[in-house]
């Protein structure tokens, strides 16, 4: 890999979410600011600021960053609200909404 991924996210966020209208700036900021990397497995580290699903193991993905920070604009985070989150996957929307201000909890399915 040639860029860092504090580079690769940063395009993240300015070229997937930004130009496919993601205007809220929590998510544009929690986007920046959490590395996506971390949360897929290490072969597929590479390929983790890409606009795709990763495969996470188990038959699971992770969903692409647009998706992610569709849904989380759509549920409109505040700091301090509620979130149950059914199906933790990799735990990135968990720490996203996190990173908002969300308090979380989140379950495991398996």
């Amino acid at each position: 890999m040639t860029k860092s991924f504090e580079i690769l996210r940063y395009q993240m966020v300015e070229e997937q979410l930004k130009k496919r209208n993601i205007k809220s700036r929590a998510v544009l900021e929690a986007m920046g600011k959490i590395p996506r990397h971390l949360f897929v497995p290490e072969d597929m580290q590479d390929y983790a600021y890409d606009d795709s699903p990763l495969p996470i193991g188990f038959g699971q993905t992770i969903s692409q960053p647009y998706i992610v920070a569709f849904m989380t604009e759509q549920l409109e985070p505040v700091p301090g609200m509620k979130i149950l989150e059914i199906g933790t996957g990799s735990g990135y929307q968990a720490a996203i909404l996190a990173c908002i201000g969300a308090e979380i909890r989140t379950i495991v399915m398996i």
